[in-house]
């Protein structure tokens, strides 16, 4: 076979195979259209979710001082929100043998902890004050005071928790609420006492330092724009545990009352044994 021959079969060869159709424009069309709806959606969701993000923005700067302005009865977690990458820091070992399924404690040593906590809170409350009972929100009962244990985080290995009781006062017609807020030793709380005041729940305020003995104790005897209490003090023992005491009245409106404590009183609860959780 020479190569006009070789050509010539090869044109035959071709000539009995069916063409490819010939792309549709419609269907081009189509699918262009569709590719084109499928960005404009994302672009839309993502746009929706930035204006979410403003106006929440707006909301939060929309408070007359930029504070939380909540009454001392509001209680906030006492541990800092869990980490985004939840496995690199696993939950402690509940007494069932299981990761605890949050920071915070409802049973076993740290949750005994936390109510030892409450019930020597209750032995500081003053002469002539008295230590009421609440209806609990999560039972229905009535309750002398709160108690909480909340798993803070781990540093050098060891497990690092805050234990915060908290418990209603009474005097006359005053009311108002003692709190206090213990750190377990190895927390990262500053150590200068009214930079370790001015942490607490980070509400900053006007600090004094006072001398209770041989201890240094901060005293925040004015708040500032953040005002959930009147006023708090802070101690950090010589073993590293750190032990908050703050108080506030309920009705601001009401005329101005004595606090249980004077601020020197208040630091000295700071460093009272009772407080001093190990």
């Amino acid at each position: 076979m020479n190569g006009d021959q070789l050509r010539e079969a090869l044109r035959d060869e071709m000539r009995g195979v069916a063409a490819p159709p010939r792309p549709s424009t419609d269907a081009m069309l189509r699918t262009a259209r569709r590719a084109r709806n499928r960005r404009r959606a994302v672009q839309a969701c993502a746009g929706s979710a930035t204006a979410v993000l403003a106006v929440v923005g707006v909301v939060a700067l929309a408070t007359p001082d930029g504070g939380d302005r909540r009454p001392p009865a509001a209680l906030p977690q006492a541990a800092p929100p869990p980490s985004a990458d939840t496995s690199a820091e696993p939950m402690p070992t509940g007494p069932d043998g299981l990761p605890q399924e949050d920071r915070t404690a409802r049973a076993g040593t740290r949750y005994d902890q936390a109510a030892l906590l409450l019930d020597r809170l209750v032995t500081v409350v003053p002469a002539g004050y008295t230590a009421e009972k609440t209806v609990s929100t999560e039972t229905g009962k009535e309750t002398l005071g709160t108690h909480q244990a909340d798993f803070t985080g781990r540093a050098g290995g060891v497990e690092l928790w805050s234990y915060l009781a908290s418990v209603d006062v009474a005097k006359g017609t005053w009311k108002g609420r003692l709190l206090t807020e213990v750190h377990t030793a190895g927390n990262l709380l500053p150590s200068e006492p009214c930079a370790l005041a001015r942490e607490f729940w980070g509400m900053g305020g006007e600090c004094q330092p006072m001398t209770v003995g041989d201890a240094t104790v901060g005293v925040v005897v004015r708040p500032g724009a953040d005002d959930r209490f009147d006023q708090w003090a802070a101690y950090r023992h010589p073993d590293g545990v750190v032990v908050f005491v703050a108080q506030g009245a309920y009705d601001r409106q009401a005329p101005a009352s004595p606090l249980p404590f004077t601020a020197r009183d208040l630091a000295a609860v700071a460093v009272d044994e009772r407080l001093h959780l190990r």
